[in-house]
């Protein structure tokens, strides 16, 4: 009767040691969105990174991302085609970027410019990044890159107000020399720390009540 008594007790004790675990998550999809900053160059590092912890990345880049890095660098690094306008979806009646919305689990847009902001604080959708941004309903973490005063100008602040409270995540800018010459807050956040945030964001998505 006693030794009965105390496998119950194991039993009750084992059941209610149970936790929130993490499942190892399998292989991701993540869009990533470059803008026309100087900091587009960092996006083939952001890139390789994704892809060395072992997510699917498909480049999303606007018209003056490529005055800055070419396509054909990133979709080196990334190992997938890399859009950069309606025109490049002749492979299928299905639009692309519409399959890119659907299938992401994320989309990072780094550098995101002033004018990326508020492209996607107002709704607007005349080239494929802004379009998936519209279309996917994947978390949106956007790395800011820019004039300090452009960064601090109240349309700006608007902007990121608005897409905060939509449920788009930030990280950065940080403060230090721009490109522009003056000192301030604008400059691309680390993109090693860009990557890791990206990761928690998907693994956040595969935490789950073993």
């Amino acid at each position: 009767m006693i030794a009965e008594g105390r496998d119950s007790k194991r039993k009750r004790d084992k059941a209610s040691a149970r936790k929130v675990v993490r499942i190892r998550p399998g292989t991701k999809t993540v869009v990533l969105g470059v803008t026309g900053s100087i900091a587009a160059y960092k996006s083939s590092e952001l890139a390789s990174l994704l892809v060395k912890q072992g997510h699917e990345v498909f480049v999303v880049m606007t018209r003056d991302a490529t005055e800055f890095i070419s396509p054909l660098t990133l979709q080196t690094l990334s190992k997938n085609p890399v859009t950069t306008s309606f025109f490049d979806e002749k492979e299928s009646w299905r639009p692309g970027h519409i399959e890119l919305a659907d299938r992401a689990n994320l989309l990072l847009i780094a550098p995101a410019t002033a004018h990326i902001i508020a492209e996607l604080a107002h709704g607007l959708a005349d080239h494929p990044l802004a379009a998936i941004a519209l279309a996917t309903r994947a978390p949106i973490l956007l790395a800011p890159a820019m004039n300090g005063k452009m960064w601090e100008h109240p349309a700006t602040v608007d902007n990121v107000e608005k897409l905060k409270a939509r449920g788009a995540e930030f990280i950065g800018p940080e403060e230090g020399m721009l490109a522009c010459g003056y000192e301030g807050v604008g400059r691309l956040w680390k993109v090693n720390d860009i990557a890791f945030r990206a990761e928690f964001l998907l693994a956040r998505q595969d935490n789950l009540i073993a």
